[in-house]
């Protein structure tokens, strides 16, 4: 009986999950005008009140699947900028955009840099910052950095950390992002010169 409810319960949920995303109005419009997700709303947003992205950037798209983020960014960094999309998971071409498929901590992403660092590092994935070195090799010293968050227990402590990391941090939430959600979007600017030798501050997440 248990686990026929907890099956009639679930598929309930699916058939709610459907039914609001076949109708939601982000979706709609990323379909109309060729997005691969209603994510790209978030990002635009996010670059209209941050001005993130400026023709000439290099940006890095790290998590990019299915790559809608990337999309934005190659477009709002034409012409002369370059784009690199970074994810485990396949990501179909996209035009003007570097894909490369692993773990962002491979030196195949600061060979696709050129020697160059980035302006803009995008991450609209749950975070993993273990390899948060690794991007800071990858980043120009007065570059952005933007990260997906989840209010709830460890959210101050991720704070904390970009705090730490860098002298601007604002958290903003998108229209786009759906009003039950919990996710968050924090930016940080001014990025801190780091002492290779001093370890960063403890908190309860892995950083």
């Amino acid at each position: 009986m248990v686990l026929a409810y907890s099956s009639g319960a679930m598929a309930k949920s699916n058939k709610q999950w459907l039914r609001r995303h076949v109708t939601d109005h982000y979706v709609r419009k990323a379909r109309e005008q060729g997005y691969r997700s209603r994510a790209a709303y978030k990002l635009l947003e996010l670059d209209e009140k941050e001005k993130l992205l400026r023709p000439g950037a290099i940006v890095v798209d790290l998590g990019a699947a299915p790559g809608s983020w990337s999309q934005v960014a190659a477009a709002r960094t034409r012409p002369g900028g370059k784009v690199i999309a970074v994810d485990l998971l396949e990501i179909a071409p996209i035009s003007g955009v570097t894909v490369l498929k692993g773990d962002f901590r491979d030196v195949k992403l600061l060979e696709a840099l050129e020697g160059r660092r980035a302006d803009v590092i995008l991450s609209d994935v749950l975070p993993n910052l273990s390899g948060i070195p690794n991007v800071d090799q990858a980043r120009a010293s007065d570059g952005v950095f933007v990260l997906k968050a989840f209010q709830g227990e460890a959210f101050d402590e991720v704070l904390q950390r970009l705090k730490h990391d860098f002298g601007k941090v604002s958290v903003r939430k998108p229209e786009a992002s759906r009003g039950e959600s919990r996710e968050t979007y924090v930016v940080g600017r001014n990025p801190r010169k780091m002492d290779p030798l001093q370890a960063p501050q403890k908190t309860g997440v892995s950083l």
